[in-house]
């Protein structure tokens, strides 16, 4: 018997898919994001219609169902009070106390939902070669694996959501000149949107497996990754608009900044929510 043909796919340097053809016809397909988040490869026999079929052990979709379930719900409460936060600017008291302090709190829950989701990528099955079953790596809080897109965009992500919480943190600071607050406020806002942005743009090559956008709109991890990134472009919008005009000390447009913190805190809620329909 003659070993598997094996295809490798994926955006520039990073491997998203593996394929492996065995000689009678069959075919193993190893997806980054499908055997991360439900702990399973898709198999055919010859002619057959791929399926989904889980292969890792009841340890490993214990820990996958544990994971997501923390990640999931973090973005969801997270995103809310973000939202939330928003509406207090936008049609509450003008209190930027408050509105400070509830951002604060759903930062937190954002900070836990990075983490959770770069947990997720290193401890997740990993491949075995020829197509054979998952294998379930030891438990790990910390790995460093720079080649792998999953780890990459989640690590960004985590990232972004710690220099948000610069922005939060300096949020409360009082007295501050125009220069100061554009300094410590505004830039570690922007900076965090381009590091969401760009983690988002890396999740989208990973589920596309291709360094362009694609369409797959019978894809849950899809759906998921397309709401979450709409969320970061919303973020970026609030971010533009939020920046402090030294001649006036106004914001840009007050109106957009909320609307856009809003919008897309719901989206990333949004995500959340079908994020923990994606297990295994």
């Amino acid at each position: 018997m003659g070993q598997p043909e094996q295809r490798a796919e994926g955006a520039g340097p990073f491997t998203t898919r593996l394929t492996w053809r065995r000689p009678e016809g069959a075919a193993v397909v190893w997806d980054s994001r499908v055997a991360r988040k439900r702990g399973a490869l898709s198999v055919s026999g010859p002619g057959d219609t791929p399926t989904t079929a889980p292969t890792a052990d009841a340890e490993a979709f214990g820990r996958l169902r544990r994971l997501n379930a923390i990640a999931s719900g973090a973005f969801v409460i997270g995103g809310a009070l973000f939202a939330l936060g928003a509406a207090i600017a936008q049609f509450g008291s003008g209190d930027a106390v408050v509105s400070a302090s509830v951002y604060f709190a759903g930062g937190l829950f954002f900070n836990t939902g990075g983490y959770t989701s770069l947990l997720q990528v290193l401890n997740a099955p990993r491949h075995s070669a020829g197509g054979g079953p998952l294998v379930t790596a030891d438990w790990r809080w910390w790995g460093y694996e720079p080649m792998r897109l999953d780890w990459l965009s989640t690590f960004v992500l985590f990232v972004g959501t710690l220099v948000f919480a610069v922005n939060l943190l300096d949020s409360f600071l009082q007295g501050l000149t125009v220069q100061q607050t554009n300094r410590l406020i505004w830039a570690p806002d922007v900076i965090g949107c381009v590091l969401f942005l760009v983690s988002g743009h890396l999740a989208v090559a990973e589920i596309c497996h291709r360094s362009r956008p694609c369409i797959r709109s019978r894809s849950l991890g899809w759906w998921v990754v397309a709401v979450n990134q709409l969320g970061s472009v919303l973020f970026m919008v609030s971010a533009l608009a939020a920046f402090t005009r030294p001649a006036t000390g106004s914001l840009v447009n007050t109106d957009i900044a909320n609307w856009g913190t809003l919008s897309g805190a719901l989206c990333f809620s949004l995500g959340g929510v079908l994020q923990a329909f994606e297990r295994p």
